[in-house]
């Protein structure tokens, strides 16, 4: 996936928060989309957030627009707060209290957030059936060592390249880079 603002993958990284934990993104290359690199950079930089914040709502607000946008929801709260001669400083570092003051779909977020782990919870409650997949339940992964096109796997291995595409959706143009640095191939385990 791909926002209209250029965020990538199942964590929704922007390029700069990308590179700054460690994704790669290049021609041939966008670590964004890797979902193992992407969720371990992902919860290093939640972990972070929560070191900021010490609040999983303000933590899950600014993953969505930036700790910056936080700061400013938060400092706009403080500068209410006086004005109604409010002086706990715990109460102006509250996701509902600084809500008004936060961009507009981030407004949105963190309800959104909270229903979709509701869903995920309670889904049988409610009967709503989970979708099921067309990629295999096991896979294995092979360092591949040079250039190789996704084509000349799935011809050498006899898959689909969509199968292999949806397996490895970090490589721009179906070119695993392995010259330069071992790079992961994806594989069904069978």
């Amino acid at each position: 996936a791909v926002s209209r603002v250029g965020a990538a993958g199942l964590w929704q990284f922007m390029i700069g928060t990308g590179k700054q934990y460690g994704l790669q993104v290049n021609s041939l290359l966008d670590e964004r989309r890797d979902p193992v690199k992407s969720s371990y950079a992902a919860a290093r930089y939640l972990r972070d957030l929560y070191k900021i914040f010490g609040d999983w709502n303000l933590v899950i607000a600014a993953y969505n627009c930036g700790p910056e946008n936080i700061n400013k929801a938060i400092h706009r709260s403080q500068q209410a707060a006086r004005k109604d001669s409010i002086d706990d400083p715990a109460a102006i570092k509250d996701y509902w209290r600084i809500y008004p003051y936060l961009p507009k779909e981030t407004r949105g977020y963190v309800p959104a957030f909270i229903a979709a782990n509701y869903i995920m919870t309670y889904y049988s409650q409610h009967n709503i059936c989970p979708m099921s997949t067309r990629l295999p339940a096991k896979t294995d992964t092979v360092m591949v060592n040079r250039n190789v096109h996704l084509e000349q796997v799935a011809a050498v291995v006899g898959l689909n390249i969509d199968l292999l595409r949806s397996l490895n959706p970090m490589y721009r143009r179906d070119v695993v880079p392995g010259l330069t640095d071992p790079s992961p191939l994806r594989l069904p385990q069978s």
